[in-house]
């Protein structure tokens, strides 16, 4: 089933607030909740759908790139906006949006119960920058690459932490002019984990880590641009004590094509050819992402000429068709001749076939740049 717009999921608009877009959220995380819709599988999914609209919404990067190319611009990349949620993520990343409204500001029945429980600590994300070629770009790729990631050593135990027996947790209690106030920060001791290292292998860190190289699948859509990132869900650095796992967030480069510009979704090509091939015409080979094509250049052509191949070129992120190949004609002119040559063109200089003579119909390069981007 094809996914409904963010927008619509949260019933707001493209200009509503930050505030706006929370105050949807927490609106409709609170009426479908786990805790209120205990084994409904409707109200988990639209739960779920919720969550993740917000996730996208609330942050204005991904806002901003969502608005340009929906959702295809996290397609393949795992996790929030790419369709693979899950309740840990959910609870851990906006737990703070729901406040006291259920069981004192935390959540139960979810990874040993929050705000009651033990927490869930996430691992830090992990960035790494992917090179595509403009071919790649155009017909999508799966990439495999190496990554360094902290992961939890065999043989690492944890118990539960003493100081704040397992809730991650330690209330302190404050003296006001409004009388006693009781607070909750995190504890000290595990971080906020809830458990202590127990035992670990000589070569772990002091969190029961290691290091380990891992080979990593990523799937990238056509249309990507240069500067985007996306993300794989749980492939950036294990959290100690079964933790949640960081995201790998991947930023696009895109490489420079020897031939080929881009535009968009929108190529460019110059093409050069000579004064005799100008008047009697020719056909040509050129490059495309997809291969060479051979095109008809007619006789008389002017240099300047833009010769346009439909959907020859890159697909749209957002899922709306291909964009095209502009090819520039240019009329190479010759910088030394030899005698004969010369006396050919003085003679031809002569030839009133030679004389520009442009039509009405002919139009201005700026007429040309106007018509291309209309």
């Amino acid at each position: 089933m094809a996914k409904r717009d963010f927008y619509e999921v949260l019933g707001v608009d493209k200009s509503a607030s930050p505030a706006d877009i929370k105050k949807a959220y927490r609106k409709l995380a609170l009426k479908y909740h786990p805790d209120k819709n205990p084994d409904d599988k409707e109200a988990e999914a639209k739960f779920k759908e919720a969550a993740e609209a917000y996730e996208v919404l609330s942050n204005a990067d991904k806002k901003s790139r969502y608005d340009q190319f929906g959702h295809q611009a996290f397609e393949g990349a795992g996790g929030f906006g790419g369709g693979g949620m899950n309740m840990d993520d959910i609870f851990s990343q906006f737990g703070d949006i729901f406040g006291g409204a259920f069981g004192g500001g935390g959540f139960s029945g979810f990874g040993g119960g929050f705000g009651g429980g033990q927490r869930r600590v996430k691992g830090s994300n992990l960035r790494i920058r992917v090179k595509l070629s403009l071919e790649e770009i155009a017909n999508s790729v799966e990439k495999k690459v190496k990554v360094r990631r902290k992961v939890q050593a065999s043989g690492t135990t944890y118990k539960t932490c003493p100081t704040c027996n397992g809730s991650g947790q330690v209330m302190r209690v404050t003296n006001t002019i409004l009388g006693r106030m009781q607070t909750a920060t995190t504890c000290n001791t595990c971080g906020g984990a809830g458990q202590t290292i127990d035992k670990k292998p000589h070569d772990a860190d002091a969190q029961g880590m290691i290091v380990k190289e891992e080979t990593v699948s990523i799937k990238i859509p056509a249309g990507v641009v240069d500067g985007m990132q996306l993300k794989v869900t749980g492939k950036g650095n294990e959290a100690p004590g079964n933790g949640i796992s960081g995201d790998l967030l991947v930023a696009i480069e895109e490489e420079t094509h020897e031939t080929l510009q881009r535009e968009g979704d929108n190529l460019h090509y110059d093409l050069y050819i000579s004064f005799p091939d100008a008047v009697l015409g020719t056909s040509k080979e050129i490059d495309t992402v997809t291969g060479k094509v051979r095109i008809k250049i007619e006789a008389g052509v002017q240099s300047g000429k833009i010769l346009r191949l439909r959907g020859k070129g890159i697909p749209s992120i957002n899922g709306y068709g291909k964009g095209d190949l502009l090819v520039h004609v240019n009329v190479w002119t010759p910088k030394t001749l030899n005698k004969q040559q010369k006396e050919f063109f003085e003679a031809m200089r002569e030839d009133d076939h030679f004389d520009p003579k442009p039509e009405s119909g002919d139009k201005s390069f700026f007429e040309k740049v106007k018509d291309m981007f209309s």
